[in-house]
């Protein structure tokens, strides 16, 4: 018998299986995917190596935990100056937001409404615990009504006063003028970077899975996990038609799928929550192109409604790798529901999207020589009002079961960082003891942290 059943290789469980693993414990990792990362993972199109999507390792990271994330990739993590643009009010401006090109760029109407908004801010307080009311207490209209409200409906495709407050306070870090004014100072004397591998972002979770099998564990891709069977003193998880017992399971999976697999079977109320929580959707495409270089900026920003896009990224210009020259690829992201035409596009109907909104935001119109397409059906949680009760209902099964542990973005339900994912990881690993045991207080603590995470774009 195994000590411990990890389900699901993303960044929190082969971070997880890495650290326990290091600790002596006997460990096997269970992933349905063919290699470790999910959606933070990286393949290759091209000859060049993309990322679902737009993702680095910000300087946030726990200094114990980067440490180790740089001892296992050594000079294959570079540190990278941040360059991306973002359009608001019908203008490109620096993103991360830069005092002088703010004021330079944005329209004398957009900067008059924000001083403006600035200045009555005392005066505000939110009449209802929801995203629209927590920014428009926080921001004022300016810059709630023209930049974030329209974000909102891209990214969770529902109206900013049906979102819940917890949305604002655990996506915006900057959510009052004083903390936009203060990052805009600190941004004058202190660099935006990151940090990132040359060999794309999953790397870091391939050489985390391949040092936890150096410790020992067991990673097994392409199976799928299904049925768990929790025992007065194990647990036995089915997946792929083997049975593997263990003293624990940790799960990373999302909790509804957790809730429907696991026997007994939770009450019907908690069946009931699970079927209530809500994901969106992501489409990205990818547009090769033989040019070197499409723009010298890493990140293009779409807050504006006029494009269902919201973010189109340049792997190239991540990194110092190994990519070749003369070819360039571009990642758009464009969020949306698996039940609506837009999940099921053609390639060509989807590249002329993408097409279409550069064109419109004043870029260059890309002349694609090859288009691939990902889908991913659970990208960002959707915290519509009251999304709360179902996830406590969930949460509070899930800690009363012995021998189970979630966390992770999905096995939390969380819009966090790979960071804070990692952390998550880290923080499970030091609640270990001796033989296996669990220290539930120093996980108790942990989890009260993890409720400050604040995304970081």
């Amino acid at each position: 018998m195994h000590d411990l059943v990890v389900l699901g290789a993303g960044p929190a469980g082969v971070g997880a299986a890495f650290r326990a693993a290091r600790a002596g414990l006997d460990v096997v990792v269970i992933e349905r995917a063919p290699g470790p990362g999910g959606a933070a993972g990286s393949f290759e199109i091209g000859g060049m190596r993309v990322d679902f999507g737009s993702h680095r390792l910000h300087p946030s990271i726990d200094p114990e935990i980067l440490a180790d994330i740089t001892e296992l990739l050594g000079d294959e993590l570079q540190r990278r100056p941040r360059r991306g643009r973002i359009r608001l009010d019908g203008r490109w401006i620096s993103f991360p937001l830069r005092a002088g090109d703010l004021f330079r760029r944005v329209s004398p109407r957009f900067t008059m409404g924000a001083a403006f908004d600035t200045a009555t801010s005392w005066m505000r307080r939110p009449r209802a615990d929801t995203f629209e009311e927590v920014l428009r207490a926080g921001l004022g209209r300016t810059v709630s009504e023209r930049f974030y409200f329209p974000y909102a409906r891209k990214l969770w495709g529902i109206e900013p006063h049906e979102i819940s407050g917890e949305q604002a306070r655990r996506r915006i870090a900057a959510s009052s003028p004083a903390k936009i004014l203060n990052r805009l100072v600190r941004g004058r004397s202190e660099p935006h970077f990151f940090y990132y591998p040359r060999r794309g972002f999953g790397s870091t979770w391939e050489v985390l899975a391949e040092a936890a099998e150096k410790h020992g564990a067991g990673v097994r891709f392409g199976v799928a996990a299904e049925r768990i069977e929790f025992r007065a003193d194990r647990v036995r998880v089915v997946a792929g038609g083997q049975s593997i017992e263990a003293g624990r399971l940790w799960s990373t999976v999302p909790l509804p799928v957790l809730a429907r697999m696991s026997l007994p079977a939770p009450p019907q109320v908690v069946l009931d929550a699970s079927s209530s929580l809500r994901s969106r959707a992501m489409v990205l495409v990818y547009l090769v192109l033989d040019v070197d270089r499409y723009t010298e900026f890493d990140a293009h920003y779409f807050p504006e409604e006029f494009t269902r896009v919201t973010r189109i990224s340049e792997p190239k210009n991540y990194r110092d790798g190994p990519d070749p020259t003369g070819r360039t690829i571009l990642c758009a992201e464009i969020p949306c529901s698996t039940e609506e035409e837009l999940w099921a596009l053609d390639d060509g109907g989807l590249a002329d999207l993408v097409c279409e909104a550069l064109a419109s935001a004043e870029l260059p119109r890309p002349r694609p020589v090859a288009v691939e397409v990902r889908r991913l059906s659970h990208a960002y949680p959707i915290y519509r009002i009251g999304y709360e009760n179902a996830f406590n209902t969930l949460d509070s099964w899930a800690e009363s079961v012995p021998r189970l542990l979630t966390f992770g973005r999905q096995g939390l339900f969380a819009h966090d960082n790979s960071h804070h994912a990692l952390a998550m990881a880290w923080a499970a690993a030091d609640a270990l003891g001796p033989g296996g045991t669990f220290d539930d207080a120093a996980w108790g603590r942990a989890r009260e942290r993890f409720r400050s995470h604040v995304v970081e774009d």
